[in-house]
């Protein structure tokens, strides 16, 4: 675009006369000359409207926008209803940032208070706040609410097969303090139970497990669970929330809390975000919960009301008492959520999860019924699942499929690079998006580049 400022040559002098300098330069006159640029930005002449339309569609149609995307490992390809775009941009919900003056903001609120209502049910559990920033951040949270909950506790156990984008995370958020983070092997494709047992001690505050797990796999959390409580510890759990209109919840598993990312429900992949984190807890801990709480009550002329509550957040209350920093709500985006969960309902979003299961199941059996793949480990799954490619480097194989037009999963040494017996290993999500013919054509091209 053309250079543009709002104000005169005459305003701005003006206003340089008023505070007593000579020009816009003296403005930085602080700021020493070794750090500044003492030349012109070397920028291209500007453009008009127009050729800055035809240079960003230019630019848009390098991305591969076209490919089939198989894509998963916590971001995946689904079906997004019309009505999540269309209420989320309406204006008094698209420029609103986070309620800060909560109750003249009552149309957010009830949305908020909406959201919260769903997660709990989703979870199993009775309480939850108004969104973190994404799944892995969420899962510290929990981890924070778990270390202030058991007295005399300083170390949180988590799973191999956990995210390790989570455990990434919980290294960051733990760094520097007196938290102690222990890894829990895995056997088989789930957390191994004689070396969890090993483990808990009095100390130990939390557990975090992930079902389905980073590689796919359906842990059976039975002996866990009771593992868990006898030690007095709190187990989370982080789910899919797709797979939870299937599968057994949170809540119906036992776990104290429940975290995850809404991401797979009305959020499109982009490049990586922006997302929510969701949280579910037992109805105990509802005081030590982290960021806003939105609750309902009867304002001076008995009307149903929604405020803002219990809001243990460091800008209400003294830093040292407070239960998190979390400055933020993912508002737009778990409004997104929440349109998204409306429009599907209960039955639709468990014909959702189907679709995933069934369509997951249909190219896993013959990927590995036609082509010999093996699995990475033989357990039941969801709508995602590891193979290894026989003879054949993963990435190798992928660059392959999506000259093809197919994104055909992760090379799962990206996440691993120290494992070399990962180098054959790719991660594959199925989505109900996904259709017969595309689940086909998957298996002609991936045949064609094995042979």
């Amino acid at each position: 675009m053309n250079p543009y400022l709002p104000h005169t040559e005459q305003e701005i002098e003006e206003m340089l006369s008023v505070i007593g300098v000579e020009s816009l330069e003296d403005l930085f006159a602080d700021i020493p000359g070794s750090v500044k640029l003492q030349r012109q930005l070397d920028l291209a002449p500007g453009m008009c409207e127009f050729e800055v339309s035809m240079r960003l569609r230019a630019l848009a149609d390098k991305n591969a926008a076209r490919a089939v995307s198989f894509l998963g490992c916590g971001s995946y390809d689904h079906l997004i209803p019309s009505t999540v775009k269309h209420l989320i941009s309406r204006s008094e919900f698209y420029t609103a940032y986070t309620p800060y003056q909560a109750e003249i903001s009552q149309g957010f609120l009830q949305a908020i208070f909406e959201y919260q209502t769903m997660i709990c049910e989703l979870t199993g559990l009775e309480a939850s706040n108004a969104s973190l920033y994404d799944g892995h951040t969420a899962a510290c949270e929990a981890a924070v609410i778990a270390l202030n909950s058991v007295r005399r506790s300083d170390t949180i156990l988590y799973s191999e097969t956990l995210h390790p984008f989570t455990k990434q995370v919980l290294a960051t958020y733990f760094q520097g303090t007196s938290v102690q983070l222990v890894e829990i092997a895995q056997k088989n494709g789930e957390p191994s139970l004689t070396d969890l047992r090993e483990k808990l001690t009095p100390r130990v505050a939390g557990v975090i497990v992930q079902s389905p797990n980073f590689f796919g796999c359906l842990e059976d959390y039975t002996d866990l669970v009771e593992a868990v409580q006898a030690n007095k510890s709190l187990l989370i759990i982080s789910s899919n929330p797709i797979s939870l209109g299937l599968l057994k919840s949170q809540g119906e598993w036992g776990a104290d809390l429940a975290v995850g990312d809404t991401q797979p429900c009305g959020l499109p992949a982009t490049f990586g975000g922006p997302s929510v984190g969701y949280i579910g807890a037992k109805r105990e801990l509802l005081r030590k919960m982290p960021g806003r709480i939105v609750g309902q009550s009867l304002d001076r002329d008995q009307r149903r009301a929604f405020l803002l509550t219990l809001q243990a957040r460091e800008q209400h209350i003294k830093r040292e008492r407070a239960t998190s920093n979390i400055c933020s709500n993912q508002a737009l985006a778990a409004l997104a959520t929440t349109v998204y969960l409306a429009t599907l309902g209960p039955q639709g979003l468990k014909q959702v999860a189907l679709l995933n299961a069934r369509k997951a199941g249909y190219l896993y059996r013959r990927l590995v019924g036609e082509l010999s793949l093996k699995p990475l480990y033989s357990k039941p799954f969801f709508n995602e699942f590891s193979l290894r490619l026989p003879g054949k480097a993963a990435g190798t194989v992928l660059e392959r499929m999506e000259e093809e037009g197919i994104f055909a999963g992760l090379e799962l040494a990206r996440f691993y690079p120290e494992r070399r017996e990962y180098r054959d290993v790719i991660t594959v999500a199925v989505t109900e998006k996904r259709t017969r013919a595309e689940l086909d054509r998957y298996v002609d091209t991936m045949k064609g580049i094995l042979q």
